[in-house]
């Protein structure tokens, strides 16, 4: 994290010596002084980074690095904000007399940042002198990730003494998989979390006696993070030899790692074997043993167990194996496992029910969570003080003495990260518990604070998304809500959640208010997230450095003045988010923030955006979804690095135009101003002062998100030669003005102008289906809504390869009947919605059709009155819902299912099956 920090500030003085010069005067040496040591330690801080828990004396130097960074940052931001207001205030002045004052103010702006300088060099003097000895103790190379010594296997192991549960369902499927009737080598990848049981589990199975009956060799290996080949080797040598009562070679000690390698293979080579990897941090361990199995042997397993899910698919992709994705426990599960840790020789008393509920809420499902803290609390002997102070102070009790089992498996995943992942995902610790945050959201606010590197051919917000996927990949985020026209939401798991909310406090990375009262902030307060209802403080002077707010509780007018009062304090802010917040208009002070880059007003009450928008000339991301704003002032073009403008308001007339949401009247001549916009959304396309504005998106070549309303078939060619241009293009989404107006997008475009989009949706009436877009190879997502297409829309777009998720909405399609036909159509097709086509009275599957079908939908689909014919041959079907269906649909569903029952039902092969009916203006289950 100091690393981080170090390289941010780095980057950043390099720039101000750039560009200041001219000012700089006396400051320039001080401050290349302070750069070229900075990047002189950023190497040996990824070290220190790495080796700082294992060492006091360590963290507290590299603590003094972090917060010299910080304050040079201070320093430097703090300069160039009075330097802005001098500036902006001397270009009104009309006087010679106010100049020479200007000048003056400016003289002392700089004597001051020359005496700040003064003060940091000689502490950066101090600092890397300690380093020196650092150095000579830990090295200074570059290492990349965490080479901590750390012993896992207590931990992986933990629930092996355990009565488990939950475990049936993963257990019948590996077993399964591992007693198919299939020659030659299979690995198994089982991933998830640290502390979801994994070993566990493959421990269970690996010592089930009708799986070992199968293998004539079977060997547990364990990996962890501290890989070493060689060693890896001889451990897998000495347990094979022991399986066949053989002595291990005598010079295996002298072996190297092909030697090794080889007797491993001549070994197997005509033997049936079940091998266990487990615990797996690094791709290159499968590599650098892949070729030790021989592939021929008949019917031979791997499995694999770790918390990648790239080491998974990698391993098992290239045997055409099987990746398993462990899951939480159910509630009941949990529950179960829970009570017999905490009671283990008595039922739970009824006064402690509640608490326990309260607890295994927080545990959400973990089952190391869930034994560590149900062992401890059976320590309290079902006292109710006891057990309450627990949950009042679980968040400090994760790092008590009597968890430190778990909380070191929680660390494990974060000193593995990369340096430059640990500041973002630590970050993450702002949102409240239970939040769910999309990849737009995190990459901009991470860009905002400057967490993201830049690299040579991409966007910042490209380099973000690729963080976000690592982190995923990693297990340290899970997949909270996929919409309907896949849209991804996060969520962190509440005890991970915990683990970063220290480190974050210990970092000063953020910090939360999350109960009422009067508040002590700590001292420089660098990010602040306000959780719950507030009183008054007279801290606010510690609010002077405060770079971001996160207000998520602004409930009533004392919470609005102290946000003025909070506003008026801190100067530097860069980040502020007011989701949700009940103002009706935008805090003047919020138009004094200089270096403002990231605001928030989505759902908010305001209306009015003022002139003086214009003064936040570093604003990068304009969040104004679900507000009232229809319209923005001709200052906003000022904006020039603004690269994220949403603007979208619920549709009041919902009947009348398809659009899902009320479009921003943009100032003409937007094309020509804000060219480094990125995201438009949602753009009217009404004429603006005489300027059409279909063709002033078409100057917008860095978009890579487009939302256009309000479209007349007049407007299509000019649209669609504007398109043209945007060969950036990801994602696009395109409303005619009503539902009875045609969109006339049927021209000459092709999959050549739009080499990157994989999402397009187009709310309004079509009278022919756009050729362009099923030429389009690289569609993720489609939806279609108030299209009233007579021809089958499937046929159109059968044939896109990498097609996803489809949508058919209000009226898509006014055809009779839908044919998911055979062969190869829809062969990565996951998701389908068929939605309000009230005309449509058959669904036909034929055998073999959309073989990765995962989720189906059907909403008010009032003509139908059976099950999609042949809905038994979509085997992967997870998921499957029918919602205000008619009567008579409802009714026989019912009926096939009471006469057919068990398996022998249509839909037994599908684990969820959902039937919701609208009645009396309220949704009842009926399935």
């Amino acid at each position: 994290m100091a690393e981080s920090a170090a390289s941010f500030l780095f980057n950043q003085l390099t720039l101000f010596l750039q560009q200041e010069q001219e000012l700089l005067g006396g400051i320039g040496d001080n401050a290349v002084y302070i750069r070229d040591e900075l990047g002189q330690m950023r190497a040996f801080l990824r070290v220190a980074d790495e080796k700082e828990e294992t060492d006091p004396q360590l963290k507290e130097w590299v603590n003094k690095v972090r917060d010299i960074t910080y304050d040079i940052e201070d320093v430097l931001e703090t300069y160039m904000l009075k330097l802005a207001h001098l500036h902006r205030d001397e270009d009104g002045y009309k006087r010679y007399i106010k100049k020479i004052y200007a000048s003056v103010k400016t003289l002392m702006v700089r004597h001051q940042i020359a005496s700040d300088f003064q003060k940091i060099k000689l502490r950066m003097e101090n600092v890397s002198k300690t380093q020196l000895r650092f150095k000579d103790i830990y090295g200074y190379k570059d290492q990349g990730s965490s080479s901590q010594t750390y012993d896992t296997r207590g931990d992986a192991l933990l629930l092996e003494e355990e009565e488990v549960v939950g475990i049936e369902k993963p257990k019948k499927q590996l077993v399964e998989w591992l007693k198919e009737t299939r020659d030659g080598l299979m690995v198994i990848s089982m991933v998830g979390m640290g502390g979801l049981g994994k070993t566990t589990l493959v421990k269970k199975i690996f010592d089930d006696a009708s799986v070992k009956a199968n293998f004539e060799c079977h060997v547990w290996v364990t990996v962890s993070q501290n890989f070493i080949l060689e060693s890896l080797l001889q451990d897998m040598i000495n347990k094979l030899a022991n399986e066949v009562k053989l002595r291990p070679p005598q010079n295996l000690g002298t072996m190297n790692a092909d030697e090794m390698k080889e007797y491993v293979y001549k070994f197997l080579k005509d033997k049936t074997y079940l091998i266990v990897l487990d615990d797996v941090w690094k791709i290159d361990v499968w590599e650098s043993i892949r070729y030790a199995f021989p592939r021929k042997s008949a019917s031979s397993r791997i499995i694999i167990t770790t918390r990648f899910s790239s080491i998974g698919n990698a391993a098992c992709s290239e045997t055409c194996g099987h990746l398993y994705d462990l899951d939480l426990l159910n509630a009941e599960d949990s529950k179960k496992l829970f009570y017999r840790k905490a009671f283990p020789r008595n039922t739970c008393p009824s006064y402690l029910k509640e608490i326990s509920e309260s607890i295994l809420k927080r545990c959400k499902g973990l089952p190391l969570a869930i034994v560590v803290i149900g062992g401890l609390l059976a320590t309290k002997k079902n006292n109710f003080e006891d057990w309450k102070m627990f949950e009042h102070n679980i968040g400090f009790e994760l790092h008590g003495d009597d968890l430190k089992r778990m909380n070191k498996l929680l660390s494990l995943s974060y000193y593995d990260l990369p340096y430059h992942l640990k500041a973002c995902y630590l970050y993450l610790s702002i949102f409240p518990e239970d939040y769910f945050f999309d990849k737009v959201e995190v990459s901009q606010l991470w860009i905002a604070e400057g967490f993201v590197e830049a690299k040579d051919g991409m966007l910042l917000e490209e380099v973000a998304e690729t963080y976000l996927k690592e982190l995923h990949n990693r297990s340290l985020i899970q997949v909270a809500h996929t919409n309907h026209d896949g849209a991804v939401w996060f969520r962190i798991h509440d005890i991970l959640r915990e683990y970063i909310i220290s480190k974050s406090r210990e970092q000063n990375i953020f910090t939360a208010i999350t109960c009422g009262g009067e508040m002590m902030f700590p001292d420089k307060i660098r990010r602040m997230a306000i959780h719950s209802r507030l009183k008054e403080t007279k801290e606010f002077y510690k609010l002077k450095y405060l770079r971001s707010l996160f207000w998520l509780e602004l409930e009533d007018i004392k919470s609005l003045l102290f946000l003025q009062k909070v506003l008026s304090h801190c100067r530097l802010m860069k980040v502020l988010n007011l989701n949700k917040a009940p103002i009706e208009s935008i805090p003047n002070e919020v138009f004094k923030l200089y270096h403002l880059k990231y605001l928030n007003l989505s759902r908010t009450n305001v209306k009015v955006i003022p002139k003086s928008i214009g003064n936040l000339g570093n604003l990068e991301s304009l969040n104004l979804e679900g507000s009232k704003v229809t319209e923005v002032p001709i200052e906003i073009l000022k904006l020039h690095k603004l690269r994220h403008l949403l603007v979208e308001s619920d549709n009041d007339t919902d009947d009348d135009s398809p659009a899902w949401v009320q479009g921003l009247k943009a100032p003409y001549e937007i094309g020509s101003y804000l060219t480094s916009l990125q995201t438009l959304c949602c753009i009217d396309a009404e004429e603006t002062d005489g300027i059409k504005i279909v063709r002033e998106v078409g100057k917008l070549t860095q978009l890579r998100r487009l939302s256009i309303t309000k479209l007349r078939r007049e407007d299509g060619m000019d649209l669609c030669l504007s398109l043209v241009k945007l060969t950036n293009m990801r994602s696009l989404e395109i409303s005619s003005i009503n539902k009875d107006e045609v969109m006339d997008l049927d021209h000459s475009l092709s999959s050549s102008n739009f080499p990157f989009l994989g999402k397009i949706y187009l709310h309004g009436r079509l009278e022919k289906f756009p050729r362009w877009v099923y030429s389009l190879l690289g569609l993720v997502e489609v939806g279609l809504f108030w299209s009233r297409l007579r021809e089958d829309p499937l046929q159109h777009l059968e044939d896109l390869p990498n097609l996803v998720s489809l949508v058919l909405d209000h009226f898509a399609y006014e055809g009779e009947e839908l044919i998911l036909k055979a062969g190869r159509k829809f062969q990565k097709l996951e998701r389908l919605c068929l939605l309000e086509l009230r005309g449509l009275t058959s669904v036909r599957v034929e055998k073999d059709s959309m073989p990765q079908l995962k989720h189906l939908e059907f909403w008010r689909c009032e003509g139908m009155e059976e099950l999609p014919e042949g809905i038994e041959h979509l085997r992967n079907l997870c998921y499957l819902s029918f919602v205000d269906m008619s009567e008579k649909f409802n009714g026989r569903l019912a009926e096939q299912k009471h006469e057919g029952g068990g398996e022998e039902w249509k839909l037994a092969h599908v684990p969820r099956v959902e039937v919701w009916d609208l009645v009396n203006d309220e949704w009842k289950r009926l399935l």
